[in-house]
């Protein structure tokens, strides 16, 4: 399978999951207070769908449909509602089923999902049915309270759907990392970095006064921040001013073709993991384990200064001061080595930090993993929110993506871990996206159902009509400004 066809099906599928348990939210919430949902659609399903069910109803697809049964509701369907029972042609009364009264189906463009609720502008834009006399079972009959938790029940399920995932990754797997302040010799920074006043060596210590430890969190609060702290030399404390800007600098950056290092890394020593056999470095007796301090004279501590200072020996001998551990001894040894074309010895090297430093390795039971859940998911809908104000300055609107960009993120290998953890993150941009104040947004129903509570009036149907549809245009341009932007990188 190829990479694109891997990225596509973990972002088709992650979308789904997200898209379920969004409206799963809305449903849930809206039976629970007796408001019929007509229809409940992963994904869009305009003109046709590709898979549609209603209960011991009918079944089909494709526009065909295939009846399971002769009921009184096909004869009298009006006679459907979200109340607790309701008439029969018999004269009898039968209990209302909390999921038989909606429609599941699959349509076939992945651009979302939708519940249609009943009595409800939304979507659908159902205006024949709001021209009818409200009913007890729809939407617009119950009190603003009950509306109010039926809108918002989405953006809910989704946070508490990453705060799950993210207890469920700690249960599972812990944490284990090398704290920044542990990092004895410190980061290696990019250019951009640089730039603004980092030196390579210096150890991070604090971002606005917050002290910091995991480095995946550090590196979003040292962008994120107004000063950031580091150790310089061992001993002197030096206070770094990030520009407002810094994250487009970092982002261009990163895309480009000689970018090296993404922000900063950490800095390792120069240690031998893999020799080839027949190579220079096997021929020269080089071996695992084996550590290189310095290149013809130049040192070369850690890996940031070893591959500059082998840059152009291309075809010649060079002579390399190694480390090798005897028992308790260690032993410098002078060995010549015939690099190849391209300056290559044939070895393997150490990139993972916990091979020098100390490590930090936190296990969680059940009970323990669930507030660490919740600290890790309030983190990246704060983180969120803060990046938001970026997206409107020049820098932001030009860097704002589609489908492409998201797929991008996935790893080209399936790895469920790096799929989850994205899940997790995506679950919470679109809770908090959902819940902006823009109308066809959940946050826009809010916002009308607050100035509802506040005034003691609602909005007249035909503004909200109005809103919807002004809220539709300004979402479909969104998209196709966004997925525009992935395309016109592919020609950059």
């Amino acid at each position: 399978m190829d990479t694109f066809l891997i990225k596509a099906v973990q972002l088709i599928l992650a979308f789904a999951i997200l898209v379920i348990i969004h409206e799963f939210g809305h449903f849930l919430f809206a039976r629970i207070f007796g408001i019929k949902v007509e229809k409940f659609y992963i994904f869009f399903d305009p003109w046709l769908e590709l898979f549609k069910w209603k209960p011991k109803k009918y079944i089909g697809g494709f526009g065909k449909t295939r009846k399971l049964c002769k009921c009184a509701d096909d004869e009298n369907p009006e006679d459907e509602s979200g109340s607790a029972e309701e008439p029969v042609k018999s004269g009898r009364k039968r209990k209302k089923s909390f999921w038989g009264d909606t429609e599941y189906g699959i349509g076939w463009l992945p651009l979302g999902g939708y519940c249609k609720i009943a009595g409800m502008i939304d979507e659908s834009m159902d205006t024949e049915q709001m021209k009818q006399p409200p009913k007890d079972w729809e939407f617009r009959s119950k009190p603003a309270w009950q509306r109010l938790l039926v809108m918002i029940a989405g953006v809910l399920f989704n946070f508490l759907l990453a705060i799950l995932i993210y207890a469920g990754l700690v249960y599972a797997t812990g944490e284990r990392y090398v704290p920044v302040s542990d990092a004895r010799m410190g980061m290696v920074y990019s250019g951009e970095a640089r730039k603004i006043g980092f030196h390579n060596g210096d150890i991070p210590l604090a971002a606005d006064g917050e002290p910091l430890d995991n480095p995946l969190e550090a590196r979003v609060k040292m962008i994120q921040a107004r000063t950031v702290t580091v150790l310089r030399n061992g001993r002197e404390k030096v206070n770094i001013s990030i520009p407002e800007k810094f994250i487009f600098n970092l982002d261009n950056e990163a895309k480009s073709d000689t970018a090296m290092v993404n922000f900063f890394t950490y800095r390792i020593p120069v240690r031998i993991t893999q020799v080839m056999p027949g190579e220079g470095a096997a021929k020269a007796g080089i071996q695992t384990g084996d550590e290189i301090i310095a290149i013809d004279g130049v040192a070369t501590p850690s890996i940031d200064l070893f591959f500059p200072a082998l840059a152009g020996h291309e075809n010649r001998t060079v002579s390399l001061s190694v480390v090798r551990q005897n028992g308790e001894r260690r032993d410098t040894l002078e060995k010549a080595v015939a690099l190849s074309s391209g300056s290559k010895m044939g070895v393997g090297l150490e990139v993972d930090p916990s091979a020098f430093f100390n490590t930090k390795d936190i296990h969680y039971n059940i009970f323990q993993s669930v507030p660490r859940g919740i600290e890790m998911g309030t983190e990246k809908l704060t983180s969120y929110a803060k990046s938001m104000k970026m997206v409107f300055t020049k820098e932001g609107a030009n860097s704002i993506g589609g489908f492409g960009s998201i797929g991008s993120i996935f790893p080209e290998k399936w790895d469920w871990i790096a799929f989850w953890n994205i899940a997790a993150f995506l679950s919470v941009a679109l809770a908090f996206m959902n819940i902006l104040p823009i109308p066809a947004l959940d946050g826009g129903h809010v916002m009308f159902l607050l100035y509802e509570v506040i005034f003691r009036r609602k909005p007249s149907e035909k503004f909200m009509e109005r809103a919807q549809i002004a809220g539709m245009i300004i979402l479909i341009l969104l998209l196709v400004y966004a997925n525009g932007m992935d395309i016109v990188r592919l020609f950059k």
